[in-house]
């Protein structure tokens, strides 16, 4: 991919893009710099729409420095976030990491990267450095940013050492020595504080690379777990599939341009979501998956058959109301999402619709569940 197109494809801005395209085209192998906390061990393709850039750097010849922010995790990035982050554990931070190396690899090159722990610098700091690093910035440029201000303007806490964080993820650029730092659109203010530092320091300054924020199935707000939006990169190939098929017409050019290296080439939206949805599966399960996802979803949904495979949960003797059957299969986060999913009609016991959340259901022999168009399972006691 040429330098126009590595700062064109999904790309919201660069800045300075003029100083970056020079720096593409003089041939030397730039420091690419992605740095994430690891708050939570499941990535979707939110996450993938930024390691998909970085991957294309990495074709492209140069070096993809990740951070993995266990130490800045402790106080969690206030980027976008209408409340203080809850502090995450040493031990959940560790797991979490763990997950997101094996995952992260599923798109990135590991054995070409570099990877780095922030903890190896922040660990040595003595409470004078960072007094000298809060020295580089004033009170008025970290309360510039729009999340800091909305809080303040609706009467929320923003707490000291919520301050710091950008100022933090500043001097893991200055540590090693990036070049580029690619981010979300979110983390803009973050990136440029790291241009700030790096000046201050008497380095050069990384160009830096927004990234558009992926809508998710929703079609309102950017994809999230914990909004269940989501449509994770480690999901059943079928799961995947389906979700994808879910989002609003009007999102599947972003999609296609956010989440895959090809763009839409029919006009007609459920055809368009076919190929998308294959292609998506494809990307990381590979190519039979995606082919047999496509053959499944068109024969389960469009066709009114059953899953090829059905997987079996056991649970004990007995009765259960719905509700709490629906959530115990793992269809449901709540009792109120079941009770709204069987309300809906969304709920069948052995192909009969259900409609009464309250309902007993006699847990013995098989049950079989179903959960929308796309979701079975096989109940036993």
């Amino acid at each position: 991919m040429d330098s126009e197109k590595l700062l064109a494809r999904g790309v919201d801005d660069v800045i300075v893009k003029e100083h970056l395209a020079a720096a593409l085209n003089s041939g030397k192998p730039l420091r690419i710099k992605f740095g994430a906390d690891p708050t939570a061990p499941d990535l979707h393709l939110g996450h993938a729409v930024i390691l998909r850039k970085l991957r294309e750097f990495q074709d492209a010849g140069h070096k993809v420095v990740l951070i993995i922010g266990d130490y800045t995790a402790k106080i969690g990035d206030p980027s976008g976030r209408s409340k203080t982050r809850p502090a995450l554990s040493d031990k959940e931070i560790k797991v979490n990491a763990k997950t997101y190396f094996k995952q992260v690899g599923k798109i990135l090159n590991l054995r070409k990267a570099e990877v780095y722990y922030n903890s190896k610098w922040f660990k040595k700091m003595k409470f004078a450095d960072v007094l000298g690093l809060m020295a580089k910035f004033t009170t008025q440029r970290i309360l510039e940013r729009d999340d800091f201000t909305k809080r303040i303007k609706e009467g929320s806490e923003v707490y000291s050492h919520e301050q710091l964080y950008p100022m933090m993820q500043a001097y893991d650029s200055v540590m090693i020595k990036a070049d580029v730092e690619v981010g979300g659109t979110d983390q803009r203010f973050n990136m440029l504080t790291g241009r700030d530092l790096q000046r201050h320091m008497g380095l050069p300054e990384q160009d830096v690379i927004t990234m558009p924020l992926l809508v998710g199935t929703d079609g309102e707000k950017k994809m999230s777990k914990s909004l269940g939006n989501y449509i994770g990169i480690t999901e059943a190939p079928e799961m995947m599939f389906g979700k994808a098929m879910s989002i609003p017409d009007n999102l599947i050019d972003q999609y296609y341009k956010l989440c895959t290296d090809q763009e839409r080439t029919v006009p007609d939206p459920r055809e368009a979501k076919l190929r998308l949805a294959e292609l998506i599966v494809t990307q990381y399960h590979g190519e039979k998956a995606g082919i047999k996802a496509k053959e499944e979803f068109i024969r389960v949904v469009s066709e009114g058959g059953k899953p090829a495979e059905i997987p079996t949960k056991k649970l004990t003797a007995g009765n259960l109301q719905l509700t709490d059957l629906v959530v115990e299969s793992g269809f449901a986060q709540s009792k109120s999402e079941a009770r709204r999913l069987i309300e809906q009609g969304g709920v069948k016991i052995n192909d009969q619709k259900k409609s009464d959340p309250n309902e007993i259901i006699k847990i013995s022999g098989e049950v079989l569940l179903q959960v929308g168009k796309r979701n079975f399972l096989r109940l036993t006691a």
